[in-house]
C-alpha cells in the first residue's frame, strides 16, 4: 500500500474501505447551507485610526456569532499568496520519489509530510496529504524545509513572516474586542509559536462517503486559513453546516480553543470540516498561530468574577493541550472537556 493518497488515486476506481464513513458520520451534503456565509471584515482601518474601534467591534461580533470570519485588505500582498499557493501546488505534483523524503508519522516531528492526520492512531483515513511546518522562529525551522521546489523555502518564509503580522495584529484586535488590554493575548502566548500546514485535497472518487478533514475544532490561538478557488470548507452554525465559499486574495479566520479559554467561553471555537470532490484537487494552506509550548493558559482573571463569571477551566501549559489534541484525534468532541473545573 502506497503511504500518500496522491499516488493511491490514480490507481482506485472507487473508495479504499479504509476511508468509507459510517453512514451516521458522512457529510450528508445535501444538507448544507449555501444560502448564506460568514462576515467579511475589512480590515483596511484596523491600525490605529478613527474607524478602528468600528473593525475591532465587527471581530468581536464575529467571534462572539460565528468564531469564523473572511478579512479583506489584511496587508498581504496578492503576489505573496499567489507565490505560496503556486508552491504548494507545485510540491504535491513532485514525483513521488520526491515528496517521500519529508514523509513520517511521527505528529510530533516539526517538518514532515503524511496523510489523514494521525495514521497511527485512527481508525478511518481522511482523504488529505498534507505538509506540516513549524516556522517560528523561522530560523529554527527553515533548515528542515524541503529543498524542492526550488523556490520552497523562500516563497514559503516571506508567506509566514507576513501571516505572522498579521495573527499579532488579529490577537491585538480580539484582546481589545473583550475588554482586556491590547496586549493581553499576546502576552499570554509566551514566546509565541506558529505552524502551517499545506493541504492537499485530491479528487475522490465518491465524496459522499468520507472527508478531507471530519468536523472538528482547532487547539492552538487562531488560524488564519488561505484556500484556492475550490470550495471544501464548511462551518457548523446553529447545528447546520455552511459551505464557505473562497473569495480570492482573502484569508479565512477562526478562534481556535485557546482563545475560548481566554474568554471565559465569550468566544467559541466552532467545529468545522473539509469536504471533497470527484472533479477538482483542492489545495489550503492553514497557518496555526499558538502559544508556546510552555505558556501557561487560562482564563483571563479580568473576565472572572467569583459569582456571575466564575472560571470554566483550570489553568494548563499548551504544551499539555497540544498532546491531548494529536492524542485524541480528530472528532467533534473537544479537548477542552478535559481541561474544565
Amino acid at each position: 500500500m502506497k503511504p500518500l493518497l496522491t499516488d493511491l488515486v490514480s490507481t482506485v476506481n472507487s473508495i479504499p474501505q479504509n476511508f468509507i464513513r459510517p453512514e451516521s458520520d458522512r457529510p450528508n451534503l445535501d444538507e448544507v447551507t449555501f444560502d448564506h456565509s460568514i462576515p467579511l471584515v475589512d480590515l483596511q482601518h484596523l491600525d490605529d485610526g478613527p474607524n478602528r474601534s468600528t473593525v475591532v467591534k465587527a471581530i468581536g461580533d464575529a467571534c462572539r456569532n460565528y468564531g469564523f470570519f473572511q478579512v479583506k485588505n489584511h496587508g498581504v500582498s496578492k503576489e505573496v499568496i499567489g507565490k505560496m499557493l503556486h508552491v504548494s501546488k507545485q510540491f504535491f505534483h513532485l514525483p513521488e520519489s520526491e515528496r517521500l523524503k519529508n514523509y513520517s508519522d511521527d505528529p510530533m516531528k516539526t517538518t514532515r509530510l503524511s496523510t489523514s492526520f494521525n495514521v497511527r492512531t485512527e481508525n478511518i483515513s481522511s482523504w488529505r496529504d498534507y505538509l506540516r511546518l513549524h516556522c517560528y522562529p523561522l530560523e529554527d525551522y527553515v533548515h528542515e524545509w524541503p529543498t524542492n521546489p526550488p523556490s520552497f523555502r523562500e516563497d514559503t518564509s516571506e508567506y509566514c513572516k507576513n501571516t505572522r503580522r498579521l495573527a499579532v495584529r488579529l490577537l491585538e484586535a480580539i484582546s481589545e474586542s473583550l475588554d482586556l488590554e491590547r496586549d493581553y493575548i499576546n502576552s499570554a502566548l509566551g514566546k509565541h509559536a506558529q505552524h502551517m500546514a499545506i493541504n492537499y485535497y485530491p479528487p475522490c472518487p465518491e465524496p459522499g462517503l468520507t472527508y478531507g478533514l471530519p468536523g472538528h475544532a482547532d487547539p492552538n490561538a487562531i488560524t488564519i486559513l488561505l484556500q484556492d478557488e475550490v470550495p471544501g470548507l464548511q462551518v457548523l452554525k446553529d447545528g447546520k453546516w455552511i459551505a464557505v465559499n473562497p473569495i480570492p486574495y482573502t484569508f479565512i479566520v477562526n478562534i481556535g480553543d485557546q482563545i475560548q479559554v481566554v474568554s471565559n467561553d465569550s468566544y467559541k471555537s466552532v467545529l468545522h470540516r473539509a469536504v471533497v470532490n470527484c472533479k477538482e484537487e483542492r489545495i489550503s494552506v492553514p497557518t496555526f498561530y499558538c502559544p508556546s509550548p510552555d505558556a501557561v493558559m487560562g482564563p483571563a482573571p479580568k473576565l472572572i468574577d467569583p459569582l456571575h463569571h466564575p472560571p470554566l477551566y483550570r489553568n494548563f501549559s499548551y504544551g499539555e493541550y497540544y498532546h491531548s489534541f494529536w492524542k485524541r484525534g480528530l472528532n467533534s468532541e473537544t479537548c477542552l472537556d478535559m481541561f474544565k473545573i
